[in-house]
């Protein structure tokens, strides 16, 4: 109860009359204890009542009541059911874009802008001016606004390193040879040619996807499989001069 207004009698005499309101919508045994009355504003208070749903553990009714000014007969103005100490509660909300994980995309799925992600960087050098920075995107026939960042760069590298296009792999760990001297391993261009490149093995169940130097299947160009010398049977021999007698 709020220190700066008095408890009003009127209304706190109304606490059958706010149960009342409660029993015409809940349940049938829904409506518990009456805890008390808490005063909002002046004459304008709230009965709480213990809700005994099964459905909702730790909930309160909660019963606004109020009345005009000399007036001695509250009216009621709303019901609710507020959350109480230990009320079962969902959980808090979490944005799209930071829900989001990778694998969730799917067809005519778009991802939110991130406009200052670390991952990326302008693809050319931004002079602060809207317009001219347009034009030169035009005019160089750059394309794309943003590429990645050192920092973009490095978490793609880690991150495929570290998973099924890397070394580690168990594909790539029962491997007979490398990706680097397959026929079929395309380089990437730019700063992570040195490490990664693509498969172009439809064979392999690498095709058309990233792979570091050092990964490995066994689909690889240079490989054979062990081929175990032919089987050779002996000719048979016939004894021309040899009689088998049958009783």
């Amino acid at each position: 109860m709020s220190a700066a207004v008095k408890t009003d009698t009127t209304l706190a005499a109304a606490a059958d009359q706010a149960r009342a309101s409660l029993e015409g919508i809940a349940e049938p045994g829904a409506v518990g204890d009456h805890l008390g009355l808490t005063m909002v504003d002046e004459r304008l208070g709230t009965h709480h009542f213990t809700c005994t749903s099964a459905a909702y553990p730790g909930w309160l009714w909660a019963v606004t009541v109020t009345r005009v000014p000399r007036g001695k007969v509250a009216t009621v103005c709303e019901t609710n059911l507020v959350p109480g100490d230990g009320a079962l509660l969902s959980p808090s909300w979490v944005p799209y874009a930071e829900r989001l994980a990778p694998g969730d995309i799917g067809p005519g799925d778009v991802t939110p802008l991130i406009v200052d992600d670390p991952l990326l960087e302008a693809g050319f050098e931004a002079t602060g001016d809207e317009d001219v920075d347009q034009l030169a995107v035009w005019e160089l026939g750059l394309g794309r606004p943003r590429v990645l960042s050192a920092e973009g760069r490095e978490a793609a590298a880690s991150r495929w390193y570290a998973g099924g296009p890397g070394p580690s792999a168990p594909m790539a760990t029962k491997a007979p040879a490398p990706c680097a001297t397959c026929g079929f391993f395309l380089p990437m261009a730019g700063a992570l040619r040195a490490v990664f490149g693509v498969c172009a093995n439809e064979w392999s169940p690498s095709d058309g996807s990233v792979v570091s130097l050092d990964h490995g299947c066994g689909a690889h160009s240079e490989v054979d499989v062990d081929k175990p010398e032919p089987e050779r049977v002996a000719p048979p021999l016939v004894d021309d001069y040899r009689l088998d007698v049958t009783p």
